[in-house]
């Protein structure tokens, strides 16, 4: 009977700023452990906001009310939220390792992620790891290959300062929003017909005068 693949368990040692990179993104380490040779790994990891994993105070729920509604019509099991998927090779080790799996990051406020993770001041964020991939062995002679399945799951509190503080490297007291062509325009002939300096200015003379 031929022995059954190796049993590999996975856990997350952290996360810190990847450097040097040209474009914001973290670096979560995971800490694998393997109960017998493994000769490679190819691990997909796909990593989830466990929203409802946490408490939200007033000042949070009002900033997160895009993603999950109204402060006062929130239910205890929010939704999940994916923040990415990668693919990590590993070369063969026996007993652990570790390897870091890089996540780039945004300041895109349409993705969902970049929404809740500006939405936070402080605490932390609950991040769920979910893995699957193949492990290669060694039966006898003859390389093997199972699949690793995914129910292979670890969890992760990140402090909320991690990715705040690497998006004030890349982006200092400045955020990003996306602008059909059209409205660009409009701003740009606000800005160009008022003698305005700056896009802030322009922005800030628009709600100027709705706010009025």
């Amino acid at each position: 009977m031929p022995p059954s693949p190796p049993a590999v368990r996975i856990g997350v040692a952290g996360a810190e700023p990847a450097t040097p990179s040209a474009a914001p993104a973290l670096r979560f380490l995971l800490d694998i452990e393997a109960d017998a040779p493994i000769r490679a790994l190819t691990l997909t990891t796909q990593i989830q906001i466990d929203a409802a994993a946490r408490a939200y105070d007033d000042e949070a729920r009002d900033r997160l009310r895009e993603l999950f509604g109204p402060p006062g019509t929130w239910k205890p099991d929010l939704p999940g939220l994916l923040w990415a998927q990668t693919v990590t090779h590993l070369p063969g080790f026996t007993g652990s390792t570790t390897t870091p799996v890089t996540v780039p990051c945004t300041y895109d406020f349409d993705v969902a992620a970049t929404k809740y993770l500006h939405g936070l001041r402080d605490g932390e964020v609950p991040l769920r790891f979910l893995f699957t991939g193949t492990v290669f062995y060694l039966d006898g002679a003859r390389l093997q290959a199972a699949h690793l399945p995914w129910d292979t799951e670890a969890e992760h509190r990140m402090p909320v300062a991690v990715w705040k503080n690497l998006m004030d490297r890349y982006f200092p007291d400045t955020a990003w929003i996306r602008l059909e062509r059209d409205t660009f325009d409009r701003l740009h002939a606000h800005r160009t017909r008022h003698s305005l300096l700056g896009w802030d200015d322009a922005v800030r003379s628009l709600l100027e005068t709705s706010e009025s």
